[in-house]
């Protein structure tokens, strides 16, 4: 069973593209490069990998012809195509892009700036998401350390670099290395911005599910309940920051057993996002999901069928009826049929659902 979830936790290593600024003088070659860039970054986001590919990879070849060898638009461009080949998990072809890129911004900006800390970010992920971990973490540390030369151990720009070694150690279990990183993140931005501060709550959340994954959930209530509260009172009690705090802390009461505990949390949750988000049914969506997630862990199935229901209903129309989310929603729905024994009703929407993730490059079918 797949959960849609609504959990925010920041602070996370990924693949970025990047904008470069047409020149004036720049040839016509050039600007057809820039333009490709632009259309690449545009089909990117829209999630539309395989459509940007070839354009990404014109673009690169127009930069290596028409620029020097340590120009940073190059880099920009081995970066762009690095991270789409990462969507597709072709994880070899990303990292010699990624690596020369690396090496043209060390020229450009030396061994010890800050700016390096994205491209060594980039390259981390691809060398964990090859089970390469020594490598991965070298690269990491690497950027704790840049960040703590340039602006000191206790700055609060050292927090990214922090949490992101910590999101590498916790995806390994090894969890006492990542409680240490993760406190001392909370302790910088406390000591920095003070204890209520909203960019407290994200480090409140990344140590609450490193205590969840750990199975420490008596540690984790706490700082899920300290989140609801600054968010309540910085933004008041109807606030979409606020569904997301009372979400996460529901889903850890439901995964304790405590769905008495729960339910109330995922009603307030859902009441605010159907008042502020018509604009972003998604999340309204995924709080009709969870809600009826958890009656159907309590076997209270019809009070579970019309949230699937709607829940599917509502993402069809955000998202359209080829999203993966559509997928998963439609997958919860034929779980909920064969629990009860419905299978003639499970059995289209799970054809359906693996139809969908078919089509969806590096969906988790499993």
């Amino acid at each position: 069973m797949r959960r849609i979830t609504s959990f925010s936790i920041s602070a996370a290593v990924y693949a970025s593209l990047w904008v470069v600024t047409t020149s004036a003088s720049w040839g016509q070659d050039l600007k057809e490069a820039e333009a490709l860039n632009t259309k690449v970054i545009e089909l990117y986001n829209a999630g539309q990998y395989t459509e940007a590919l070839p354009l990404a990879q014109r673009a690169l070849s127009i930069r290596e012809k028409e620029l020097g060898p340590d120009d940073p638009d190059l880099a920009s461009s081995l970066e762009n195509l690095a991270a789409l080949y990462s969507t597709q998990e072709r994880y070899a072809d990303a990292e010699p892009l990624y690596k020369r890129s690396l090496a043209i911004r060390e020229r450009i900006l030396g061994p010890e700036d800050p700016g390096l800390a994205p491209s060594l970010n980039d390259l981390a992920l691809i060398y964990y998401n090859q089970n390469r971990y020594s490598e991965a973490e070298m690269l990491h540390k690497r950027v704790v350390s840049i960040t703590e030369k340039a602006s000191g151990h206790d700055h609060p720009d050292i927090v990214a670099s922090l949490n992101n070694l910590a999101l590498f150690y916790k995806k390994q279990h090894r969890y006492l290395e990542a409680e240490t990183l993760y406190e001392r993140s909370l302790a910088i931005r406390e000591k920095a911005l003070g204890p209520n501060h909203t960019d407290v709550v994200e480090s409140l959340y990344n140590l609450a599910f490193l205590y969840w994954d750990w199975g420490r959930y008596a540690d984790a209530i706490p700082l899920f309940e300290r989140s609801i509260a600054i968010l309540d009172k910085t933004f008041g009690s109807e606030h979409t920051d606020v569904a997301t705090s009372l979400n996460n802390l529901a889903a850890l009461y439901e995964a304790q057993g405590r769905y008495a505990d729960a339910e109330p949390l995922y009603k307030r949750a859902l009441a605010i996002r159907e008042k502020l988000l018509r604009r972003d049914q998604a999340n309204v969506a995924t709080s009709l999901n969870n809600l009826a997630e958890l009656y159907r862990y309590q076997s209270r199935y019809a009070d579970a069928e019309p949230l699937y229901l709607s829940s599917l209903e509502t993402l069809e129309k955000a998202l359209g009826p080829e999203h993966s989310d559509v997928a998963t929603a439609l997958n919860n729905l034929a779980e909920l049929y064969r629990f009860q024994g419905r299978y003639a009703d499970a059995e289209p929407l799970y054809k359906r659902s693996l139809a969908i993730l078919e089509k969806t490059p590096g969906s988790d079918q499993s």
